[in-house]
């Protein structure tokens, strides 16, 4: 599967690979390439999966606000709810499209 924005390839790892959760895709840590990632200030936390990390996914000059999260350290119980650990992995939304 591949997350792409603006035509560029943010993350790319065989479907089987990637975690689904609450509609949404995770891709594990070491597919994304994280030079299209900043890290953003935005605060959230999930009540089942814990404190999120949110990205500013772009290139260069053009940068578009939280289009990644991610969850460093999950909760157990969300690990134990979803039978894998997704500590790590990085989620898409907004401008970034996932397809298989």
């Amino acid at each position: 599967m591949k997350a792409t924005w603006n035509g560029i390839v943010v993350a790319e790892a065989p479907k089987e690979d990637l975690i689904y959760i609450e509609r949404n895709w995770y891709f594990p840590p070491h597919s994304v390439k994280k030079e299209y990632l900043r890290r953003s200030d935005t605060p959230y936390t999930c009540p089942w999966r814990g404190k999120a990390q949110y990205f500013d996914v772009g290139k260069n000059d053009t940068w578009d606000k939280d289009n990644a999260f991610s969850f460093p350290k999950p909760n157990a119980s969300a690990i134990e709810r979803v039978k894998k650990d997704f500590s790590g992995y990085v989620a898409f939304w907004r401008d970034v499209q996932v397809t298989e």
